[in-house]
């Protein structure tokens, strides 16, 4: 896969909804009403990330979830994409970008959503061919303003901002004409997963889905 096919189906699955959930499970068991809820909720696109040892055995059950898109977080080596492919991730996310995970995942096919804190590390992944990045961690990096002002320059890339996103800020981000969506751990609290109240959670998918974009 190139990196310009890989851009155009990041740009697919970042238009699905405005909010992608960023998800840390420890309990396979709750992976599928988890995923449930949440694509009930009108969030199909989903990121796994790969912090917990549960994560691979995660995506193979969110997978089988009708409608979901999941994807795999925090990929960091060519390992991790290989393992992340096999279980059956449709994307991946990373929190920034190497020349070899990015090459591991051309060449295994896998769509990234490479990570980008800054103009020339977003121009270093433009110049390859990503159109569309991830910009983390958000929120530490300087929030909306820094955002926009990297826009300003580059408005070829598109990004999703990460790390901090909350709903109180969420539809701010969404109001830049380079962001196409946020990501968020906020729809999926640990509580509510711990408690497996899916009813909360699928309220607070719906909640996120309604945000506005630009």
């Amino acid at each position: 896969m190139t990196p310009e096919t890989a851009s155009i189906e990041s740009e697919k699955l970042c238009r699905m909804a405005p909010v992608i959930p960023v998800l840390v499970i420890e309990d396979p068991a709750k992976a599928r009403p988890l995923a449930q809820a949440l694509v009930r909720g009108g969030l199909p696109v989903l990121e796994v990330t790969l912090r917990t040892p549960a994560a691979l055995e995660v995506i193979r059950e969110m997978s089988q979830v009708e409608g979901g898109v999941v994807g795999a977080g925090t990929l960091l080596t060519p390992e991790d994409v290989t393992n992340a492919r096999t279980s059956g991730a449709r994307f991946g996310v990373s929190p920034g970008a190497t020349d070899r995970l990015l090459q591991a995942c051309e060449d295994e096919g896998l769509p990234l959503l490479p990570g980008a804190a800054t103009a020339s590390e977003a121009m270093a992944l433009l110049e390859r061919g990503y159109r569309v990045q991830k910009f983390f961690p958000a929120e530490a990096n300087g929030g909306v303003p820094a955002l926009k002002a990297i826009g300003a320059p580059i408005p070829q890339v598109k990004f999703c901002p990460t790390g901090g996103v909350s709903l109180k800020n969420a539809e701010t981000y969404l109001g830049l004409s380079n962001t196409l969506c946020v990501g968020g751990s906020w729809v999926a609290p640990k509580d509510a997963v711990d408690r497996e109240d899916w009813e909360e959670i699928e309220r607070l998918a719906s909640e996120a889905a309604a945000l506005t974009r630009s």
